[in-house]
């Protein structure tokens, strides 16, 4: 095995381990979140309320359940493993090893997509506890959107930790942005209830289309064309590989 892939094996292997060895603040938080969220929205509040375009609501706010888990555990474990790899100075291992930048991106990237999908695998099964069964239009299209979701916001975590300066740095952009965009992304209402005017500005949220995506590989159906959200999504996980790849070439957040 060549070096680089070592280093990679090794990379990913010590976020794996990471995820289970510390389950209780990795995998068990969200998924007591989740049952919460079906417990508030979908029994309580859901059973209240009618169908969305002959779906259940509580069938209907699953895939946003399911997303949410996904980009919140994706970009938390890459923006709090490479931080602490700062914080603790071991990132500079990597740095005078020889060692490609883009293995470094790659190996935690990965790390943070594991568990991201680990954590909506889990949140999925869940789901069968409200909502038997579980519809499935296409597979193919909700394995894509979760990994396509997956892959842009561990990106997000590595771009986040790059400039990270302390603790309190990692945790402003998932309180201040992630929290708000998400929650009005589509995960708890269908865009075309809302009025013109804020599903205009609903457009300019990407976590919009990751959610329609995605909920249209259960049901088929959605707010826009599925190529709209997969241009919209993909372009976004190439831009920031791009961006993040060039801010390990020039060394911002590192060799400062």
């Amino acid at each position: 095995m060549s070096t680089p892939l070592v280093a990679l094996y090794t990379i990913v292997r010590k976020e794996i381990i990471r995820i289970f060895r510390i389950w209780s603040q990795t995998l068990l938080p969200p998924a007591i979140t989740q049952i919460l969220y079906f417990l508030i929205f979908g029994a309580f509040i859901g059973s209240q309320l009618s169908n969305i375009g002959g779906v259940s609501y509580i069938a209907f706010i699953v895939p946003g359940l399911v997303m949410m888990a996904i980009i919140t555990n994706s970009f938390q474990n890459v923006v709090s493993s490479f931080f602490q790899a700062k914080f603790m100075k071991s990132i500079e291992e990597l740095l005078i090893a020889p060692t490609p930048n883009w293995v470094i991106l790659l190996g935690f990237v990965l790390g943070g997509m594991i568990r991201g999908l680990l954590v909506g695998l889990i949140v999925s099964i869940i789901c069968l506890i409200f909502v038997q069964p579980i519809q499935i239009n296409n597979i193919f299209i909700i394995l894509l959107f979760a990994t396509l979701t997956a892959l842009l916001f561990s990106l997000g975590g590595f771009f986040n930790s790059l400039f990270a300066k302390s603790f309190d740095d990692i945790s402003i952009i998932p309180t201040f942005v992630l929290t708000p965009l998400t929650y009005l992304g589509g995960v708890f209402y269908s865009i075309e209830s809302l009025p013109p005017v804020w599903q205009v500005v609903s457009k300019f949220n990407p976590i919009v289309y990751m959610v329609d995506g995605f909920r249209q590989g259960f049901y088929g159906r959605g707010d826009f064309n599925i190529w709209l959200n997969f241009g919209i999504v993909g372009s976004l996980c190439l831009v920031m590989i791009g961006v993040n790849f060039y801010l390990l070439n020039t060394g911002r957040g590192l060799r400062q």
